[in-house]
């Protein structure tokens, strides 16, 4: 099968797409025929290596995983013996989880792994596009985002951003997203009652308070955000930093206003599977829309990576020759 290879870290350029073997399903595993994967900043910062210390996880000299990609659509192309949960010609949508391999023709993964059928008024492209479950565990599970809250999304045109938007609309909470100016209309149509542009307005000097800040974009911090909490708000990001790692537990114990983190990526398969059923429903449902920034076939996997290197709004999708 072909898949995009790196066995370096560094530049866009260090992808390569190569013949590799087709894994063999095991006992109990599904192999699933890849027809589009994400292409996020989780697999920009492991293909960097970007920032040190995330090399930790990534393999510190180089690369454990030589096949990124975690989130994909495709059909189920065989299955082991022991398989109860699935049937070949099935469609599915699924989460590898922190050993990545999607960015290929076929992945393999465990039945009991993150795995749901696919959205049926979806593409296989625009269903990936909705997978990412870090929007949900953060609002839901983390700041338990409640009906009549108020909510800010700074980075709310994004992959996860574009999620958040909705889901808090969906949570019954009033949202504001902020982003650059091309993008205002599109947030709006997302469901935002307010829409900030960042390029012209500071949301932490504009004069409004908030339960709760989702900064997807990184690009504030907590100590700038206490003045736009409310009493008992919480700061949520995805985004590590050592300055959000030390506050995390500090106001955990002590102050009303909370600092949190959360690695959504190493929850247990059994919880990724529950929000891949929740997604679908709310997809099917209409309340969930899918936000693309382009498509690349795998051949053209490098572009895709320059083009998360610009910076983005929505997902980039690779897709694989002749599927959709």
């Amino acid at each position: 099968m072909r898949a995009a290879v790196y066995r370096t870290y560094g530049p866009p350029d260090v992808i390569r797409v190569e013949e590799v073997p087709t894994p063999v399903p095991g006992e109990e595993d599904v192999l699933v025929r890849v027809y589009a994967a994400t292409v996020s900043v989780t697999d920009g910062t492991a293909r960097r290596g970007s920032p040190r210390f995330s090399r930790l996880f990534f393999g510190l000299r180089r690369p454990k995983w030589t096949v990124l990609g975690s989130e994909f659509a495709g059909v189920v192309e065989a299955v082991g013996p022991g398989v109860t949960r699935l049937r070949v010609g099935d469609e599915v949508v699924g989460i590898t989880g922190p050993d990545f391999g999607a960015h290929a023709e076929y992945v393999r993964v465990h039945q009991d792994g993150a795995l749901a059928p696919k959205p049926a008024n979806l593409d296989f492209a625009e269903a990936v596009a909705l997978i990412d479950g870090t929007a949900l565990a953060f609002l839901r599970d983390r700041a338990r985002l409640r009906p009549g809250q108020t909510l800010l999304v700074n980075g709310a045109s994004g992959s996860v951003g574009s999620a958040a938007v909705q889901l808090g609309r969906h949570f019954g909470a009033r949202v504001t997203g902020v982003c650059s100016t091309p993008h205002l209309d599109l947030v709006r149509e997302l469901g935002a009652d307010t829409v900030l542009d960042y390029t012209g307005e500071d949301f932490t000097r504009a004069g409004q308070t908030y339960d709760v800040v989702f900064d997807v974009a990184g690009t504030s911090s907590f100590g700038r955000c206490r003045r736009v909490l409310n009493p008992a708000g919480r700061y949520l990001s995805p985004v590590p930093s050592p300055g959000l790692l030390v506050q995390m537990p500090w106001t955990a114990a002590f102050g009303r206003k909370k600092a949190i983190i959360a690695f959504t990526g190493l929850r247990k398969a059994a919880d990724k599977t529950r929000d891949l059923l929740l997604v679908r429903e709310l997809a099917e449902a209409g309340t969930l829309r899918p936000v693309i920034a382009d498509r690349y076939p795998l051949e053209r996997i490098t572009e895709a990576h320059r083009h998360l290197e610009r910076g983005k709004y929505g997902n980039i999708i690779v897709t694989m020759t002749g599927t959709g």
